[in-house]
């Protein structure tokens, strides 16, 4: 039915218009940033960049998708340009996005839901020791917080990876990319402002991103069924179950970039933007059918969500003899 619908033809006039407006906010952040010299105005262009290259990182996901251009070659090298614009790795983004595709919250399979600071499973929270155990009891409170610093934490998994032994696709081309790009926006930042308003033009920047990303990645998944590493489950319903779609339409497509639709991203990846929000009506009505579960709420529920689920996972990590009944009073 998808196919027969026309639903997985490109869109190239879309993705060109998203590119020139994304090249026309780039042009007036440049321009701002010029005309207000030594000013603490320059913070505002600091965030937009922060918001203009989340942007950019979206079309790159797109295209490693083959959602953009005809040719899965094509969308690779625009996909690894478009990373590195954003100061990423394409490589590392793409094995470890493949892998999560693949298997979404499954455990040991989804590197989406290994711990990095933050617990995703009850045995991770468990066996956190020191600062981590402490942020782990209250880690759905520090979850948006600790999005600031994930800019930061994205530029150095994916430095580590390219520098990391073993073979690794356009090492070289993405190192000479992604050096050339923070010459490029951190050079003049430094050269034409004081050292205390460049560190905070950087860090608005590299803040901005963080949260913008992961504030986008996050309703998608986080706080939806964990599958066990033994389950089985057909690729249907293991899409559709583990994934969750955003309302709000159009502005809710341009603001997380299509993630608002995940589940029908999920069951097709190569699917355009501007096609999920049909194939979502067709979906729906599927799963009504075969009474499979279709999980969609605000984005400001689905924040709600996650905080809840990561303060209940963090609860494994509290003192082994604190009483439990004070705890889930605490908690409530």
């Amino acid at each position: 039915m998808i196919r027969e619908s026309g639903l997985l033809r490109r869109s190239p006039r879309f993705y060109a218009a998203t590119g020139f407006l994304i090249a026309l906010g780039l042009a007036g952040a440049i321009s701002g940033f010029v005309l207000f010299g030594d000013s603490w105005f320059q913070l505002l262009i600091a965030a937009a960049l922060g918001l203009l290259f989340t942007q950019i990182a979206f079309l790159a996901h797109e295209a490693g998708h083959r959602q953009i251009l005809s040719t899965g070659p094509s969308n690779d090298r625009l996909a690894r340009v478009l990373a590195a614009l954003v100061g990423m790795s394409y490589s590392w983004w793409d094995s470890k996005h493949s892998r999560h595709h693949a298997n979404p919250n499954r455990v040991g399979k989804d590197p989406d839901i290994e711990v990095d600071t933050i617990s995703f499973l009850d045995a991770d929270a468990a066996q956190a020791r020191g600062v981590r155990r402490l942020i782990t009891r209250k880690q759905g409170w520090f979850f948006f917080p600790l999005l600031t610093l994930e800019g930061l934490n994205l530029h150095a998994q994916s430095l580590k990876y390219l520098l990391s032994p073993g073979p690794v696709k356009a090492r070289w081309a993405e190192l000479g990319m992604i050096t050339a790009r923070f010459a490029l926006i951190l050079a003049p930042v430094f050269v034409m402002l004081p050292l205390g308003k460049a560190f905070a033009f950087a860090g608005v920047m590299f803040a901005v991103f963080g949260v913008y990303m992961g504030a986008s990645f996050a309703p998608n998944h986080k706080g939806m069924p964990v599958i066990a590493p033994d389950a089985r489950l057909d690729f249907f319903s293991k899409q559709v179950r583990t994934s969750r779609n955003i309302r709000g339409g159009w502005w809710a497509t341009a603001l997380m970039g299509g993630l608002n639709y995940q589940i029908e991203h999920h069951l097709f990846p190569s699917m355009a933007r501007p096609q999920l929000a049909r194939t979502r009506e067709i979906v729906r009505e599927y799963c009504a059918t075969h009474n499979v579960p279709y999980t969609e709420t605000s984005l400001w529920r689905s924040y709600a969500i996650v905080i809840d689920y990561l303060n209940t996972v963090g609860l494994a990590a509290r003192d082994p003899f604190e009483c439990p009944m004070v705890a889930q009073y605490r908690r409530g």
